[in-house]
């Protein structure tokens, strides 16, 4: 579990495609704290860590494997060396819960319609995939790449989020343009109330 608390922007370093896809990515994390098969929520995918290190510039590497079924239902099919990509480790015991529960689990990919400056915000729209409209509410939660944001409004398919200029430079969203695709994972209470409702 997670929260949607951005704690790295780690980066690609390298993709290996034989069999399942193994991404080796470089992060700020003490990876000595990181023991193997720990979880890492990157860009809201939650992974396992079969491998890690230090490199000599002194950042930790950790690497991970996802199957085709993950490369299909997220955007991690078009990682590529260089990608940037939004890390968080797994929930602990005791630990603040500051942004909303997060499973790691991704729905769907949602595709950035407009940006446009809001103040010192940005206020970004996106468009999520028409089965996943109905869990998107105004007012509640969602994880966008794993981030944790407040839905301003909804339209159809399609919803507002206000970005302020912290999580702009915590997260990738400070770099996301029209056209972009980001994760989705809906809220999991509003599926649940969607299921007992006899929505689902």
């Amino acid at each position: 579990m997670f929260t949607g608390i951005i704690t790295d922007v780690g980066r690609v370093r390298a993709v290996e495609r034989q069999g399942d896809t193994r991404f080796t990515v470089e992060t700020a994390f003490d990876t000595e704290t990181v023991p193997i098969g720990a979880s890492i929520a990157n860009n809201g995918v939650c992974l396992t860590v079969v491998e890690k290190g230090v490199l000599d510039n002194g950042l930790g590497w950790f690497a991970v494997q996802a199957s085709a079924e993950t490369l299909s239902k997220t955007t991690l099919g078009g990682w590529a060396e260089g990608t940037r990509v939004n890390l968080e480790r797994a929930l602990k015991v005791g630990d603040e819960l500051g942004g909303h529960i997060v499973s790691g689990h991704v729905d769907g990919v949602a595709s950035v319609v407009d940006v446009r400056p809001d103040g010192e915000s940005k206020r970004f729209t996106f468009e999520a995939p028409a089965t996943l409209a109905k869990y998107v509410a105004s007012k509640g939660s969602v994880a966008l790449d794993g981030v944790s944001l407040t839905v301003n409004e909804v339209d159809g398919a399609r919803f507002g989020v206000n970005i302020i200029p912290h999580t702009q430079d915590a997260t990738t969203f400070g770099t996301l343009k029209a056209g972009d695709r980001v994760n989705l994972e809906i809220d999991m209470l509003a599926r649940y109330v969607a299921r007992l409702a006899g929505q689902e």
